[in-house]
């Protein structure tokens, strides 16, 4: 394997500086920008484990998809995709607990194609303080 390493470089890179590498790669949205891109068509895809979920509850019409089957959920060429997974120019909007591993996420969705993935700042946490819909 060579030396280089993610997000560019031959040296290693601690995990706030690949953060703010991958994060310059997209525009990131806030909790009430995600909510108006789901109105427009953007799917909102929740990859918080299974006992965050039951202990927070979820966002109504998100697509649950834990982050270990996320590329395999969301690859529009995948045998393996979800039903909502129709295209590459999908909008998809990751949500996490916090707004750190849907960055990420994010950067490995782009190198699928999905070309306008991104991610919700602050994560689910930040949309349930914004004070938008949960249930459960």
């Amino acid at each position: 394997m060579s030396g280089v390493q993610p997000g560019g470089g031959d040296h290693p890179v601690g995990i706030d500086e690949l953060l703010e590498r991958v994060r310059t790669g997209f525009e990131r949205l806030g909790p009430r920008e995600a909510k108006a891109a789901a109105e427009e068509g953007a799917l909102l895809v929740d990859i918080r484990y299974a006992e965050l979920r039951a202990r927070d509850g979820l966002i109504p019409g998100a697509l649950v998809v834990e982050r270990n089957e996320l590329e395999w959920r969301l690859d529009p060429q995948g045998s393996h995709r979800a039903a909502e997974a129709v295209s590459h120019g999908l909008r998809v909007v990751v949500i996490c607990n916090e707004g750190y591993a849907s960055s990420l996420a994010v950067e490995s969705l782009h190198r699928l194609g999905l070309y306008r993935a991104t991610d919700l700042i602050g994560g689910f946490q930040a949309w349930r303080a914004a004070g938008l819909p949960v249930e459960g």
